[in-house]
């Protein structure tokens, strides 16, 4: 790990630290706090990170550990209980948004067969 790594990752560590208690504080979560820190230190914030392969590796990162985080909290038996609920939601949310995006390509004049692959 050479040094602008380093130096990128003690910087966000920082902002973190700082951005999640006062976050919590307001009554949000940490994740909106990590996020608001991405933001202020990123090219249209504060403009710390210009390099767009810094900040792709420090986002991949961060999606591995929300993900791990995600499996910590959730057990076999919770999944089991919200199954029909969020697998249900997540289904239609797809079917809709498909529905929907299908019928703007038909509106566009793409042929139904395209449209019906896209959407």
């Amino acid at each position: 790990m050479h040094s602008g790594a380093l130096e990128l990752a003690l910087v966000l560590l920082l902002a973190a630290v700082i951005a999640v208690p006062v976050f919590k504080k307001l009554g949000f979560g940490a994740v909106l706090g990590y996020l608001a820190a991405g933001v202020v230190l990123g090219p249209d914030g504060m403009g710390f990170v210009q390099d767009a392969d810094r900040i792709l590796g420090a986002a991949e990162i961060g999606v591995v550990m929300l993900l791990f985080v995600i499996g910590l909290e959730l057990s076999p038996t919770r999944l089991k209980v919200m199954r029909r609920s969020e697998f249900g939601a997540g289904a239609l949310e797809v079917a809709l948004s498909a529905v929907v995006l299908g019928s703007l390509l038909l509106l566009d004049l793409f042929q139904w067969k395209s449209a019906l692959i896209v959407g």
